[in-house]
């Protein structure tokens, strides 16, 4: 008879410590500023046996974490707010390479990652390996190693490995474009317009709204940098030199309007004619 009883006292005692525990729990998190929301989640180590057949399902809940917290954070960004501290970027790369780890095929997490640990967290040859363990179970996917041919030219400035990644691309797709990088020698002079074609496609393929926003942002930068260095070459064209500032490129009509950086920063050239901004393409937080 108590035995008979056991499972019942079990489940009233686990609903009264639900009652108990998540009301307060939920109105905590809810309170934390969107940036803390993260959160421990416990090594993929840990997670292989519990998930048993359900590895697809607890990588894709992963990758969902990691969404919905890059969303706040740039939603809370573009509305103008101060983030109070940098987004925990290597808490959202523990999570996504566990997914991985979980789950090889799970497409958002290979694209997520690239969308943010290139240009926020600079972890260029990190993204690159993850493409290349992506590269091994999803075989017919054009866009991996697309996304390390920009990631070896732009950032890594290692053309001959950019070209065999391209050409992989291209073969998977069959596109123009991914042939003519193929065979293309990227000189830093032509990195903008790289920029800019990547930035484009990612924008035009991207699903995710708040990643979506983000490239249009960024895109929007690398615009602004690419109208830049147009007035700049024009200037040096006609006065043999380079020109002393952004606001001289203004002052002298060869650039007009003036160029606005989306991300709250002010461009400038560097000693040696290269457009950079305060910025450096990023949203400010109050640790800046």
């Amino acid at each position: 008879m108590i035995n008979s009883r056991l499972p019942l006292v079990a489940l009233l005692v686990s609903l009264f410590l639900y009652g108990v525990v998540i009301p307060p729990f939920t109105s905590y998190m809810r309170n934390k500023p969107i940036e803390e929301k993260l959160g421990y989640v416990p090594s993929v180590t840990f997670l292989k046996p519990l998930s048993a057949d359900q590895k697809e399902l607890v990588g894709a809940s992963l990758v969902m974490k990691v969404l919905m917290y890059f969303g706040g954070v740039v939603g809370k960004a573009q509305e103008g707010r101060v983030l109070a501290e940098l987004p925990d970027l290597q808490g959202m790369s523990r999570l996504l390479h566990g997914a991985v780890q979980l789950d090889p095929y799970n497409m958002d997490a290979y694209y997520f990652a690239q969308g943010f640990l290139t240009w926020d967290a600079k972890q260029f040859k990190i993204a690159n390996l993850l493409l290349d363990y992506g590269m091994k179970y999803r075989t017919w996917d054009w866009y991996l190693p697309f996304f390390a041919g920009f990631n070896s030219a732009y950032f890594l400035k290692d053309y001959p490995k950019a070209a065999a990644y391209y050409k992989k691309a291209a073969d998977l797709s069959g596109q123009d474009l991914h042939k003519s990088l193929a065979g293309r020698y990227m000189q830093e002079s032509g990195q903008t317009d790289l920029a800019i074609a990547y930035l484009a496609a990612m924008e035009k393929g991207e699903k995710n709204q708040a990643l979506k926003k983000n490239y249009q942002i960024r895109l929007a930068a690398f615009h602004e940098v690419k109208r830049i260095e147009t007035a700049r070459d024009r200037f040096m064209a006609e006065h043999g030199g380079l020109p002393v500032s952004v606001e001289q490129l203004v002052q002298l009509g060869f650039l007009a309007p003036t160029p606005v950086d989306p991300y709250g920063g002010r461009f400038y050239l560097e000693a040696s004619g290269k457009v950079a901004t305060t910025s450096k393409f990023a949203f400010a937080t109050k640790n800046k």
